[in-house]
């Protein structure tokens, strides 16, 4: 791909410069839309990376990839309400912005879309027109937290219509959510590729998230048996000798004797996330659990 910084994006009429950088902030839907005009006018690609903000080295691998495949990459920062539960952390969501941006100028995004609140949900996210995906959305993290996947399918979709990509970017720690992302593509034919990113891990093997930054010191020692658990079910699996259900079991009680607190630990068919069956081949292997303010998630496959 061409490199997009070298584009003369001044004459895209995207706003406002970041202060020391090249890096678009684009907040109004038209302002967007007319500047995405331009660019696809040009013949050029787009790419759209969708965060919530508070940026680690998970979503700069995104943009990193998008770079590969588009000439402009747009990641988004918008903390949806839609896809929080009652009691859940969106007043104390971290807040990052100018952090942020200067790691995506870096990493080789060209524009921030920062919308607020009345640009997604004119009409408030309690009266918004919603897309549910069944089954898919309502097993797993869809049982745990009733409801977050039609929020998480109804953000992609306003998100996907604001910025008409060519390509999205979503990571493979959050599997369920890019398999919601994909159902909800094919069934609704949209006219986007969903691109997927492997899990970005720390050094011990802990996957990236924005809500690792929750965890005390003590705790941060504590999590890393989260891989650990999904790694020696990956063995178990491949060795043969142990039954799907004990697998899930000794996962449970491996996090349970690290001190976190598992909603599920669990093998399941990689296309549709149903039960695994002993026939099966194509596995993930899928686990939530609390650690004192956190809930970490993580998979691997098979």
């Amino acid at each position: 791909m061409s490199d997009g910084n070298a584009m003369n994006w001044d004459a895209l009429a995207f706003g406002a410069v970041a202060a020391g950088g090249r890096i678009r902030v684009v907040r109004e839907l038209g302002a967007l839309r007319a500047g995405l005009d331009r660019v696809r006018a040009g013949g050029h690609r787009i790419a759209l990376v969708p965060t919530m903000g508070n940026l680690h080295d998970g979503h700069l691998a995104l943009v990193r990839r998008a770079c590969e495949l588009c000439e402009l990459v747009v990641a988004s920062i918008f903390v949806n309400p839609y896809q929080f539960g009652a009691g859940e952390d969106f007043e104390s969501y971290p807040r990052t912005f100018e952090q942020d941006l200067e790691q995506l100028e870096h990493a080789g995004c060209q524009l921030v879309f920062v919308p607020d609140g009345n640009t997604v949900y004119p009409q408030g996210p309690d009266t918004i027109t919603r897309v549910q995906v069944p089954g898919l959305g309502d097993v797993l993290d869809g049982a745990s937290r009733p409801g977050f996947f039609r929020g998480v399918a109804t953000v992609v979709n306003i998100l996907f219509n604001m910025v008409e990509p060519d390509v999205a970017m979503f990571g493979e720690k959050d599997f369920q959510q890019l398999l919601v992302v994909r159902r909800m593509v094919a069934d609704l034919r949209l006219r986007v590729r969903v691109e997927s990113v492997a899990t970005v891990r720390e050094p011990d093997g802990l996957a990236m998230s924005s809500r690792n930054g929750y965890l005390t010191h003590d705790e941060r020692a504590r999590a890393p048996a989260i891989y650990r658990a999904l790694l020696a079910a990956r063995d178990r699996i491949a060795e043969g000798g142990a039954d799907l259900p004990t697998v899930q079991a000794h996962g449970l009680r491996m996090l349970e004797e690290a001190g976190l607190a598992p909603d599920y630990f669990k093998v399941c068919r990689r296309a549709d996330l149903a039960p695994a069956e002993p026939s099966d081949r194509d596995l993930v292997v899928l686990t939530a659990a609390r650690l004192g303010k956190a809930r970490l998630i993580d998979n691997i496959q098979l």
